[in-house]
């Protein structure tokens, strides 16, 4: 479900649901809280990296219990989703996301939470929760590529691909590599991607809060607020239902 791997203060975090497309089920959310709050929490770590397994890197929430779900159950899985990304996005450390294939909602908001952001020429990244009410991640899109960028993709339900993501900022870099059986290269491109930062832990945490807002009380307050509109569960199966049309 998760891989875990440190090495010479790198923290890599493998998703490996390649069957599923690597969908976040409540499962896997509550591992990756886990695995990043020890890593956070950790002060000889200097960079958290994410990638996954397989063709895509995310295909958004995993839907595939819907049908046992209350509209309490989703709130909650929604809500620890939004907790994972404030984790991500106010890290003190480096984070690197390394992306191909599908990389749709829930997974394009944690690419967007990354200070690294480098994805494969395959890559394709949606952000479908709008299209069930939920204001997921909005913010964190918009400081990335701009309000009136996000507000395009969020209300037109574009599918963004890698080259348009490069261009607006989405993407900070372009993968050298993708999918790649050869664990050596793919180390090889993690260590390239993190770097070699020139400051300790403590200034890097300082500059990074002063180059980044944050407001992680109204995010999830809006988060909450969109989910806990009634009928949540009927929007998104409605929105299930028309993906099987297509």
């Amino acid at each position: 479900m998760l891989q875990h791997h440190h090495h010479n203060g790198i923290t890599t975090l493998t998703l490996d649901r390649a069957d599923k497309g690597n969908a976040l089920s409540a499962s896997l959310v509550e591992a990756l809280i886990e695995q990043v709050s020890q890593a956070l929490g950790d002060a000889k770590t200097r960079a958290l990296v994410f990638n996954a397994n397989g063709r895509h890197f995310c295909t958004g929430f995993d839907l595939s219990d819907l049908a046992t779900c209350s509209e309490g159950d989703l709130l909650h899985r929604f809500v620890r989703v939004e907790q994972l990304l404030q984790l991500i996005w106010s890290a003190p450390l480096r984070t690197v996301a390394l992306v191909q294939g599908r990389t749709w909602g829930a997974g394009a908001d944690l690419f967007a939470a990354c200070e690294v952001r480098l994805c494969a020429a395959d890559t394709t990244f949606r952000f479908p929760g709008v299209r069930f009410g939920l204001a997921l991640g909005t913010r964190r899109l918009s400081e990335r590529v701009g309000a009136d960028q996000a507000r395009r993709w969020l209300l037109d339900g574009i599918e963004v691909k890698a080259d348009e993501a490069l261009r607006a900022a989405l993407a900070n870099g372009l993968r050298p590599v993708a999918n790649s059986a050869d664990a050596a290269s793919i180390n090889v491109e993690i260590t390239a991607a993190v770097g070699n930062e020139v400051v300790d832990r403590e200034t890097g945490a300082a500059i990074r809060a002063l180059t980044r807002r944050d407001d992680a009380d109204r995010d999830l307050a809006e988060l909450v607020r969109s989910a806990s509109r009634p009928g949540l569960k009927a929007r998104i199966e409605s929105y299930v239902a028309s993906l099987r049309k297509l």
